[in-house]
């Protein structure tokens, strides 16, 4: 076994620790110190790293329990009704990102009925910042103050020419856990997207996070 291989698995096998210790419940680093037998420095150090990649989120008070990674499911089930009666509201295509890493990920997506529309498949990756919801999960100062202001932030052909967003939050227990993003052909586009369909994506977005609230389904 190589070093490069050996430093690997030890790697593999702290996060596996830290994952049974979260398991069902939510512990701070020094109690994850305790059930691991690792160091309070290691832990945290660690813990923070896999919050970073969705395997473990922070709540109020500071615990740690298990990521957005593992709850996925909920997440999907309960965003995609509503994506589906926001893309039958505006016609426009609907999609749920989340962020990963330097990367969004889109985890939900449903398509325009139009034949010109805008569309990535569910799964697709992109690069931190662009377009509304790249901007805003990498919390960008100028989508926050956005969303401060109006509730969503917008994008005009900022990653694709011809193209416009409109996204907003998806909150719960005051964390942004993904964003809802409404893509259209800035051909169909009469003032901007945010003006056009930005209270409509809001509502959206508080729905999909009053139900996961309401189901406590993370």
């Amino acid at each position: 076994m190589t070093e490069t291989t050996a430093t690997s698995n030890r790697m593999l096998e702290r996060v596996a620790l830290v994952l049974d210790a979260v398991d069902g419940s939510s512990a701070s680093a020094s109690e994850l110190a305790r059930r691991t037998g690792l160091s309070v420095s290691t832990v945290h150090r660690l813990a923070l790293s896999m919050v970073e990649y969705g395997f473990l989120r922070r709540i109020d008070d500071g615990d740690f329990k298990l990521g957005h990674r593992f709850v996925r499911t909920a997440l999907e089930s309960i965003a995609a009704p509503v994506l589906t009666e926001l893309r039958n509201a505006t016609g426009e295509t609907a999609q749920l990102w989340i962020r990963r890493g330097e990367r969004r990920i889109c985890l939900v997506t449903v398509d325009s009925q139009h034949e010109l529309k805008a569309t990535l498949p569910a799964g697709s990756a992109l690069e931190l910042p662009n377009g509304s919801s790249g901007r805003l999960l990498s919390r960008d100062p100028e989508a926050l103050d956005s969303v401060e202001q109006h509730g969503w932030v917008e994008s005009v052909g900022r990653r694709t020419p011809g193209l416009g967003s409109v996204s907003a939050p998806v909150m719960l227990r005051d964390q942004m856990i993904a964003t809802l993003c409404l893509a259209v052909p800035l051909i169909r586009v009469e003032a901007s997207p945010g003006l056009d369909f930005g209270e409509k994506v809001v509502r959206a977005a508080r729905l999909i996070g009053t139900e996961l609230e309401m189901g406590k389904q993370l």
